[in-house]
């Protein structure tokens, strides 16, 4: 019998998403963080050495795309600006295939939205 998947698990199956998005764009990983609530999941660097920080967020399917806390995010884009990184957000959106409103089961097949990687300013506002 098939269960729900975990908070955990869903959130290490949308950095899976991510991360293969990530590795096909060419970013190389230097540190990877899968603990719910903890930022950024990945630290990499791209061909110019140009480091970034990557912010995860999982959340049902819907008709909308997944947005972030936009004033916790001007927040992060200070530590950020610190660490001479630029900021990227994936919105990964995740259910059940048969109902929409669930949460993928273990095991069995999913719906995903996910609109890909958006890059952040970080500059000062």
């Amino acid at each position: 019998m098939s269960r729900p998947l975990t908070k955990q698990e869903i959130h290490n199956l949308a950095m899976n998403i991510v991360g293969k998005d990530l590795e096909a764009k060419g970013y190389e990983f230097i540190a990877i963080n899968s603990q719910l609530k903890k930022n950024p999941q990945f630290v990499c660097i791209n061909k110019n050495n140009q480091r970034y920080f990557v912010i995860v967020k999982t959340d049902l399917v819907s008709d909308f795309a997944i947005n972030y806390d936009v004033i916790w995010m001007e927040t992060f884009k200070t530590h950020a600006r610190k660490n001479h990184a630029k900021v990227i957000f994936a919105g990964v959106g995740l259910a059940d295939k048969k109902n929409t409103t669930k949460s993928p089961f273990l095991n069995k097949e999913y719906l995903l939205q996910y609109e890909g990687l958006q890059y952040l300013d970080v500059s000062l506002n």
